[in-house]
């Protein structure tokens, strides 16, 4: 009878552990992107970074240390997009800032069918109607029968929109024409009083005006994403409305400073060093909202950026300009010679990726196969060129593995173009996006692949694993943490060591 007794008991006390785990939840959950953070950057400026912003974060937190994206190519959009579905293009769809979709050029989050709130421009015309997945939010609301509130907030419309998913209750980007915060019909028909006490406040300073000529302000943009964060943060009451809610803060100035002055210099410093603080205001707002054992937090990089040209060669280093519209120019020329064909067969190479102008290759009866062959020809021989390679043939080339695996999770049929160049280490597309003394992005290469990955907060402990991990593990162990859902196009896996902690 007593072992009986015994028994019950331990079989009680169970089920209430496993209950209690089910049910435990933090009270807010946030996630930070920061646009055109290389990892290194972490140990970088470690000793400039004051204590309670990054280092925070690092010494209190769980740090992933070989975070790499798993596609190509390594972009805002995509970027965003893939750490809160927890899986890429593939599925979710957001397969470039900009794409096509039956041979028209789109916007990621452009959307002509609503209108902005908050300012008389286009800005505001923007939603994620083209998200193919849900996100992290989406199913926290599922989950919560839509209880709970999702928030997204940043500088770009697409890194404010993406993250926060479908179902999100706001989104708030800036519009720098009108020098204040908007958001569109597709979350709301007026902004809330906070909002419009944001933009008062902005309507007063002059520099705000002049930041999109003048890119050394860009840090303003940076303050600004925390002064929103912070105000939707108290005026949504996020983590005391008695359930999980989600704030997603995206820090987009550090982009616009690595395209103008690349990944060296004191531009790039600065940018570090304020966001540091911006950090720091942040979590001192979040622990005075809801405590610092109350939220559930990650930081992380949307891509990251090679090093300058210039500064490479200088430094007798491999790398250089690639310029993808000459070669654009080059292909045409031999395609025509080598098929006689009159007009062009090819309408953009956008993010290393040549999208063929198929109703202008049906219209002058040329086979589509052909016209891939001779292009792919062509490439084997351009200057700075590896690989060009068929999408739909990249398990029969010979494309290295890893790449192959890249190049797969970076395609959707519809989305993602025709052929994929991979170029030389260090070589970046060079143009509209990068200035003689700035950078970009998009590879797949480690400068642009490797991105830092933090938790910090709620049934986080301090530590630190070099297993390799990928941007799409990020939302199924933030889901497997809260005992929700994953997303649901979600590929990648959840990070163990954090929730075996």
């Amino acid at each position: 009878m007593k072992r009986f007794f015994f028994l019950i008991c331990f079989l009680l006390t169970t089920c209430i552990d496993v209950l209690a785990e089910f049910g435990d939840r933090p009270k807010l959950v946030v996630g930070i992107v920061v646009d055109q953070m290389r990892w290194d950057y972490l140990s970088r400026y470690y000793d400039q970074f004051q204590d309670g912003g990054f280092k925070r974060l690092i010494n209190d937190g769980y740090s992933c240390n070989n975070c790499l994206i798993n596609y190509v190519p390594t972009v805002t959009a995509i970027g965003h997009t893939s750490v809160y579905t927890g899986t890429t293009p593939a599925f979710h769809g957001i397969c470039g800032n900009q794409f096509y979709i039956d041979g028209k050029r789109v916007g990621c989050v452009a959307d002509e069918s609503v209108k902005s709130v908050g300012s008389n421009t286009q800005k505001g015309q923007s939603s994620p109607h083209r998200l193919l997945a849900t996100t992290i939010g989406d199913q926290l609301r599922l989950h919560t029968d839509f209880r709970s509130k999702v928030i997204g907030v940043s500088y770009k419309d697409r890194a404010a929109i993406l993250p926060a998913g479908r179902s999100a209750n706001a989104a708030y980007w800036i519009d720098t024409k009108a020098g204040c915060f908007v958001s569109s019909t597709y979350y709301m028909q007026e902004l809330p009083d906070y909002a419009k006490k944001m933009n008062a406040q902005m309507a007063k300073n002059e520099e705000l005006k002049k930041v999109g000529e003048d890119v050394s302000l860009y840090p303003l943009c940076g303050h600004l994403i925390t002064d929103m964060a912070i105000a939707a943060l108290k005026g949504e009451n996020l983590g005391r409305n008695g359930i999980t809610d989600m704030l997603c803060v995206s820090y987009s100035q550090t982009d616009a400073i690595g395209h103008k002055w690349a990944t060296r210099g004191e531009h790039t410093d600065e940018a570090y060093m304020e966001l540091d603080k911006d950090i720091r205001r942040l979590l001192q707002a979040l622990d005075a909202q809801v405590g610092q054992e109350n939220y559930l937090l990650f930081l992380t990089a949307d891509h990251g950026g090679a090093h300058n040209w210039k500064f490479m060669q200088d430094n007798k280093l491999n790398g250089g300009k690639w310029l993808y519209k000459d070669t654009q120019d080059q292909t045409e020329a031999y395609v025509a010679q080598k098929l006689g064909n009159q007009k062009a067969v090819i309408s953009e190479i956008l993010d290393f990726r040549i999208y063929l102008d198929h109703q202008s290759i049906a219209d002058q009866g040329l086979d589509l196969n052909t016209v891939k062959s001779a292009i792919i020809d062509f490439m084997r021989t351009a200057p700075n060129v590896i690989y060009a390679v068929d999408f739909e043939k990249v398990r029969t080339t010979s494309l290295p593995e890893r790449l192959q695996n890249m190049a797969l999770m970076g395609y959707h049929p519809r989305r993602s173009g025709d052929i994929l160049i991979i170029a030389e280490p260090g070589y970046y597309m060079y143009g509209e996006w990068s200035s003689p003394i700035g950078t970009t992005h998009g590879s797949w290469n480690p400068y642009d692949a490797h991105i830092p990955l933090l938790f910090y907060g709620w049934h986080i402990e301090h530590g630190a694993t070099s297993r390799e991990v990928h941007i799409n593990d990020i939302a199924p162990t933030v889901c497997q943490m809260l005992s929700i859902q994953q997303p649901n196009a979600c590929s990648g896996e959840a990070i163990l060591e954090i929730i075996e902690k």
